[in-house]
């Protein structure tokens, strides 16, 4: 790390490289892990209620079996796997049967990238480099997962929440206290909210995820850092949430997923929370 750190012109190409790999295997995590979630939920559903077996394989798991086009099933060759130029030597297509392939891979695969080389920019090499890289990660899949069905699952938010308090007990960005707190305050906030919300109107206004991901948030950025992640997320779903609902000619009533958002938001303040506060106090003139 330490070679690495007196060397980034090999250390940051290596990031992005290792970013557009774990880009590739964060599309898989977003596209199956739901699909394997719902496979186990109506399982276990069956079994509960005492129904009936019915022929129901399930989906491709996460890591075991390999990709392959979405529309002719075909198996894809590691060369068609390399991420973001495969998909444009390709022209967008599979090889096989022609059909288009989602942009959503090498958009994924080149954010993941640039956001890992912003990583080791910010905080070096080390555990602090390996911490973001990891918090990114995760903040990447479970957007794209809230993106596509509203879902934030457990499988991903609570490790992430758990990862947060390990890192603290090193005090690798935050101490324990700052971290308990944060993930105390980022849950009970959405909660609060979340249950005035349904008491005034008798519907449910956010999913139980957001609450989850943003105690996980707190957690990596400390009690500080939770205000911030509220009012930047706030800002970012009202700005961009109104873009799209106007270019998909929804009302305001149509449910949009706040945990990309979220994210945004919470990546922002772990990276500069503390210079948003500080610049706020002295503009404010509390400082």
């Amino acid at each position: 790390m330490a070679f690495l750190d007196a060397h980034p012109g090999l250390g940051y190409p290596a990031a992005a490289g290792l970013g557009l790999l774990v880009g590739s295997f964060l599309n898989v995590v977003i596209l199956r892990l739901p699909r394997r979630l719902e496979w186990e939920w109506k399982r276990d559903a069956r079994e509960i209620l005492d129904e009936p077996e019915l022929y129901d394989p399930p989906p491709p798991g996460i890591v075991v079996e390999g990709s392959h086009c979405p529309h002719c099933k075909r198996a894809l060759h590691w060369y068609e796997n390399i991420p973001v130029f495969s998909w444009a030597i390709q022209g967008g297509k599979c090889r096989g049967c022609k059909a288009p392939v989602s942009i959503q891979y090498p958009l994924v695969e080149l954010l993941t990238g640039l956001l890992f080389l912003a990583c080791v920019w910010r905080f070096g090499f080390g555990w602090k480099g390996f911490g973001a890289i990891l918090l990114t990660s995760y903040l990447v899949a479970l957007s794209g997962i809230d993106f596509r069905t509203r879902l934030l699952p457990d499988q991903l938010t609570l490790p992430l929440l758990w990862l947060g308090l390990v890192a603290s007990v090193e005090n690798l960005y935050v101490g324990q206290k700052a971290a308990m707190l944060g993930a105390m305050a980022g849950y009970l906030s959405l909660w609060s909210v979340y249950w005035l919300f349904k008491q005034l109107t008798g519907k449910e206004g956010m999913g139980h995820g957001d609450f989850k991901l943003l105690a996980a948030l707190g957690a990596w950025t400390g009690l500080a850092g939770v205000l911030p992640t509220v009012l930047i997320s706030s800002l970012v779903g009202a700005v961009i949430g109104s873009i799209w609902l106007m270019a998909k000619g929804k009302d305001k009533a149509t449910p949009i997923p706040f945990g990309p958002y979220l994210a945004i938001a919470g990546w922002i303040s772990f990276f500069w929370g503390g210079q948003l506060v500080g610049a706020y106090m002295r503009f404010s003139g509390l400082a």
